[in-house]
């Protein structure tokens, strides 16, 4: 944990979530968390027709992996890859992702 110093302690209260935050990026898991984030609001992003075909969704090494049960939605969405690459950057805050590939 590089951001705990214990001289910097001080009688006054800390907000919960402070400290909650400097924990994950002390252990840097605020990445993950943004991930998890980020899969789990999917339908709110791309909108239920294309959740309810996605069977698989992941990210690894900056890639979000996309498994769809539809070779016409696969089809649809790899013209608009662009699209999602910008839906999920601007959700997570930052670019989280690089590419996108379908299966």
């Amino acid at each position: 944990m590089k951001d705990w110093n214990e001289q910097k302690r001080s009688g006054e209260p800390t907000p919960m979530g402070d400290v909650v935050d400097k924990l994950l990026r002390a252990y840097q898991l605020k990445g993950k968390m943004v991930e998890m984030d980020v899969l789990n609001r999917w339908e709110e992003m791309m909108g239920k027709a294309v959740a309810m075909r996605t069977t698989g969704l992941e990210i690894r090494n900056k890639i979000l992996y996309i498994t769809l049960n539809s070779s016409v939605m696969r089809d649809e969405l790899q013209h608009g890859k662009e699209v999602i690459l910008e839906r999920v950057n601007q959700l997570a805050g930052f670019r989280i992702i690089e590419d996108v590939w379908f299966s």
